[in-house]
């Protein structure tokens, strides 16, 4: 008796996995803020001063990064509108079977970059100045799969950039 109760479970535990649904995420990437490592950093143009970036992402078809040099994450500066120069590649994510629904997180630099100064301080920028002596970074980031579909435009929160 004892082994037809041990069967049935196990049978049960064996189709149980076949049961399970797939996410079901959009076609279309979809990514959401997740943390900075901190939210201040001094003006210039070192590579040992910037803030990490966590978003959280899903896809549905599962096609995110690709094989060539083609940017797949973009950072726009709302200061100006330009386009950050920490703006990457994804990694490459093969596509797995029919259900390709994916979730994760995607970590990335936010370089170090120079204040802007109101018109009205007169004062080039990158120079320090006491009189403003924070600017406010605000970067909008979205990053696109390899079927060309963007995800949703998001305004990261605010950076603190020390201009003094």
């Amino acid at each position: 008796m004892k082994l037809a109760y041990f069967l049935l479970l196990f049978a049960g535990l064996v189709y149980l996995p076949g049961c399970v649904k797939p996410p079901d995420y959009p076609i279309e990437p979809v990514i959401s803020f997740e943390r900075f490592s901190n939210n201040t950093m001094p003006q210039g143009f070192s590579d040992q001063d910037f803030v990490l970036a966590t978003l959280n992402f899903t896809d549905g078809d599962g096609d995110i990064g690709n094989q060539d040099d083609e940017v797949t994450l973009i950072i726009k500066d709302l200061r100006d509108n330009t386009i950050n120069n920490s703006a990457t590649k994804l990694p490459y994510v093969p596509e797995q079977g029919a259900n390709n629904g994916i979730s994760g997180e995607i970590t990335f630099k936010i370089l170090q970059t120079c204040c802007i100064f109101p018109p009205a301080i007169e004062q080039p920028p990158c120079s320090p100045s006491t009189v403003y002596p924070v600017d406010t970074l605000l970067f909008e980031v979205y990053i696109k799969d390899r079927a060309g579909n963007e995800s949703n435009k998001l305004i990261l929160e605010p950076i603190y950039l020390l201009c003094n």
